[in-house]
Formats: structure tokens, sequence, C-alpha cells
């Protein structure tokens, strides 16, 4: 069964404008997809889909755009508001599935 990353890799290719096949190119990309879907699951507190068009999937293309144009130091200052947006939706989405309370 393919991956997360294995799944997104064709559609991420696309958006950076790869159409070249190399290993080597998809064995970097994969390393920053998978770099980065943990990095946005760390900040939502939650574990995301990034199959679906939606604001975890748009953070994960422009992180890996980032980490392949070397500048991924400027992700967090650049996207700041979307990732306390992602936080503040998936903690809020906690506390309701919890009915009310919160979970440490």
């Amino acid at each position: 069964m393919a991956t997360t990353a294995d799944q997104v890799l064709s559609d991420i290719k696309s958006y950076l404008h790869i159409t070249w096949q190399d290993e080597n190119t998809d064995k970097n990309l994969t390393g920053f997809i998978n770099r980065g879907m943990a990095r946005l699951q760390k900040t939502a507190g939650a574990s995301l889909d990034f199959t679906v068009e939606d604001l975890p999937r748009e953070l994960l293309f422009d992180y890996v755009r980032y980490a392949n144009s070397q500048a991924l130091e400027m992700f967090e200052k650049n996207f700041e508001s979307e990732l306390v947006s992602l936080h503040i939706e998936y903690q809020a989405n906690s506390v309701d599935n919890s009915g009310g309370e919160t979970t440490p």
C-alpha cells in the first residue's frame, strides 16, 4: 500500500514544475514530504489528512517548496498566521470531539 508521501509526491512534483524522472529528486522530495507532514502534525497536535485539498495539504506543498529551495528557515515566518490557524482549528476540533473537555 502506498504511503501518504507516495500519494502526494506526483502532485507536489507537478506543483514544483518538476517534469523529469530522477530517483534522487524523488528521494529528496519524499524526505521533505515526510518531515513536513511530521512538522505540521506536531503543530496541529493531531493527525492530518494530506490527501484532501485543505489547509494541511496547502501548507505541506509550501513546506516542500521552501525545503526544495533551501529556504526552510523562512517557512515558519512567512506562514506564521496559517500555522497558528492550523493549530487553533485542530485544537478546537479536539475539544469539540471530547465533549468540551480538553485532553492533555
